[in-house]
Parts: structure tokens; sequence; C-alpha cells
């Protein structure tokens, strides 16, 4: 594989984790200002969002990964897992009014069939 080939699968790679990351940040933020009336977020939600983008850093799919929801591995802990379903059933039919273009590709990122393998160097935390 040529190195241009492989610069170009990076880039690709990067931009959807990049999307992932950007929604995630969007719909935490959405959710705390809709609920704790914060312009900044609340530590609660500070807490929830460094967790989830720490899982999506360590995520053993990369760039083949579907949406969490949809993932074979769950490395959220259940208590973490329940708050982040809650963000989502808030934020995530209000993106469409307010963040459309992100709405589209989450909802087509969560069409992807889920990976079937892990990626070599990635550690499941």
């Amino acid at each position: 594989m040529s190195a241009e080939i492989m610069s170009k699968n990076k880039t690709q790679r990067n931009k959807r984790l990049e999307r992932e990351r950007n929604t995630l940040i969007t719909m935490i933020g959405m959710y705390c200002k809709g609920n704790h009336h914060g312009e900044t977020l609340c530590p609660e939600c500070g807490n929830l969002q460094e967790y989830a983008l720490k899982r999506l850093e360590n995520c053993p799919f990369a760039e083949g990964k579907t949406t969490c929801a949809k993932c074979p591995v769950h490395c959220y802990q259940p208590q973490m897992r329940e708050r982040i379903r809650k963000v989502m059933r808030y934020a995530g039919p209000r993106m469409i009014y307010t963040h459309p273009i992100q709405a589209i590709y989450h909802i087509l990122d969560g069409r992807r069939k889920a990976p079937l393998k892990r990626q070599k160097n990635s550690l499941n935390t």
C-alpha cells in the first residue's frame, strides 16, 4: 500500500473519530444547558464528557466503529452508560433543529454495521 493511500485512510479515520467526538461534545452540552441551565458544563456533565471522550479515544474499533449504542463491546460502566443514554435520548431529537448536519451524520453512522474485528493497537479501558 502506498504512503499516499495510507495517509488518505488515516485522514478519513481521523475525520470519522473527530466527528464522533464533536457529536458527543454537542449532545452533552445540549443536555446540560437544557437540564442544568448553565452556559458552561456543570461538574457532573463535565465528568461524563471527559469519561465518554476517553472511551472514544480508546475504542478498539477506531474508524470502523458504529455508534456506541450498536457496538458489540460495551466499554462504559453501567452507571455511565445509563447517563450517556439519558443524554442521547434528550439531545438526539433536538439536534436535527440545532445541528442538522451533525445529526444526519450521526444517523448515518448509526446505520453502519457493527465491526467484526478489533484493531490490534487499541485497548479496552
